[in-house]
């Protein structure tokens, strides 16, 4: 049996954007009880995450985003101080409070950390339960409830500081990885392959014609088979022609047909059976390495059930 890491820290639990916003601590929280009720927690090996050095951030990210947001925690900090509000808005669905900088910088290297210990042979694959999320967060934009892309700077940190020749990140978030697609896009060394309803949020979807990219726009109410189909017709062929190193995967859980944010059909078992072709393809070509971080997923039953069914499969329970 592979070892498999459950990487996260306490702080992810302070960020939060207001009363009632979606991404919300609660949702760690219902992942940690469905594993203990599941018993699935026992096949983990549990870490906790330390921040990302601001020059790995910047493997994905332009120093004027980082040292921006950065400011805005700094200034709300004093702001509160000084009997001002909570959070400091960056968008209508994107806030920031007083733990976000430090949730941000965990979140992002969880990815690291879990990148590290994959590639030292410490650890089969990993499971990055962390928030902020980050699939939207653009090299110089924060959005959609991301502020620095965890996947992609775990992408680039696996290019430039261990000197790996191809990666893979595989999204099955229902949303599409904008942020992603901004960061990677015409870099051959990272294979993207995902697929997203459309039209949705964020608007447009994806936009680039770049070779590395294999983005699968499907209309509301696709359900599971349909996916399973172009995951087999158009993500594998890929996967298996650019012979990843190491695979990355955006683990949104929103695409359930329990989640209200969006109007797609996936079950648990689909999220199982993903995972299964995605680790086929990582035991093949990347002995096995895998590091998956946690997107969105916003109905909190669906959610740990969904997440108890990928950590199965990652963990040979």
């Amino acid at each position: 049996m592979g070892s498999t890491g459950y990487f996260t820290h306490p702080v992810c639990w302070k960020h939060e954007m207001g009363a009632g916003h979606p991404e919300c601590p609660e949702r760690l929280s219902a992942i940690e009880d469905r594993l203990l009720i599941s018993g699935v927690d026992m096949a983990l090996q549990r870490r906790e995450a330390s921040p990302a050095s601001l020059a790995d951030i910047e493997l994905a990210h332009g120093r004027m985003h980082v040292a921006a947001l950065r400011g805005l925690g700094d200034m709300l900090r004093e702001d509160m101080a000084a009997g001002g509000p909570t959070h400091t808005s960056l968008d209508p669905d994107t806030m920031i409070n007083i733990h976000t900088w430090d949730a941000a910088l965990v979140s992002a290297g969880a990815a690291i950390d879990a990148t590290d210990a994959v590639l030292a042979g410490e650890l089969e694959n990993a499971f990055c339960a962390v928030r902020p999320p980050g699939h939207h967060a653009c090299r110089d934009k924060a959005m959609g409830f991301c502020f620095f892309n965890n996947v992609a700077i775990a992408a680039k940190y696996a290019l430039e500081r261990h000197g790996l020749q191809r990666v893979a990140i595989v999204d099955f978030d229902v949303h599409h990885g904008n942020g992603t697609e901004d960061i990677v896009a015409g870099d051959e060394r990272i294979l993207m392959v995902s697929f997203f309803q459309h039209p949705f949020y964020p608007e447009g979807g994806s936009t680039s014609k770049a070779a590395n990219l294999v983005n699968l726009p499907v209309p509301a109410y696709t359900r599971g088979m349909d996916i399973r189909e172009l995951v087999d017709m158009m993500w594998l062929p890929r996967l298996e022609a650019h012979r990843p190193e190491l695979i990355f995967i955006s683990a949104g859980f929103d695409a359930h047909r329990e989640d209200d944010m969006a109007q797609m059909g996936l079950v648990e078992q689909d999220y199982a059976w993903i995972t299964q072709r995605i680790k086929d393809v990582a035991l093949r070509h990347a002995q096995g390495r895998i590091v998956s971080c946690l997107e969105g997923g916003y109905n909190l039953s669906a959610l740990g059930r969904s997440v108890e069914a990928h950590l199965r499969v990652l963990a040979d329970v």
